[in-house]
């Protein structure tokens, strides 16, 4: 009974060990709350949440499930299943860059206005990317 205890005890050490370790810190949590906050409802709406990574003095670091590395084809095929991303020139594939632009332009302009932020930089959502079966390049 004493070691069935104990085994719980060190499970659940474990798992707060790993949030500490995973989660976002307290700043990035209230802008990532602020982006969700704020924004319009074509952001909210969007099938992609933006979400605060990190942090660094004056700078946030905000997800993307785009990059050089990671087009952004390969995130609106996951986005938007029923679009043709093969065919840069259609119409509903521009659409669907130019959205995602637009949205991603919003949620920056948003942690810009935030105080104490200066710049925010784009970072690249490994776990999304991974999560979704999209090949993930290395760092």
């Amino acid at each position: 009974m004493k070691r069935r205890y104990w085994i719980i005890i060190i499970l659940l050490l474990l798992v707060g060990l790993d949030w500490v370790i995973r989660a976002p810190d307290s700043r990035s949590r209230q802008l990532t709350a602020v982006i969700a906050a704020q924004g319009s409802a074509k952001l909210k709406s969007y099938p992609y949440q933006f979400r605060i990574l990190k942090v660094t003095g004056e700078t946030a670091f905000i997800s993307t499930p785009r990059n050089v590395q990671v087009p952004a084809f390969k995130a609106l095929a996951v986005l938007y299943p029923e679009i043709n991303t093969k065919d840069a020139n259609d119409p509903t594939f521009i659409a669907a860059q130019t959205l995602l632009g637009e949205v991603q332009a919003e949620a920056r302009a948003i942690v810009l206005a935030q105080p104490g932020i200066k710049d925010a930089r784009w970072e690249l959502d490994r776990e999304w990317l991974a999560a979704h079966y999209i090949e993930v390049p290395e760092r």
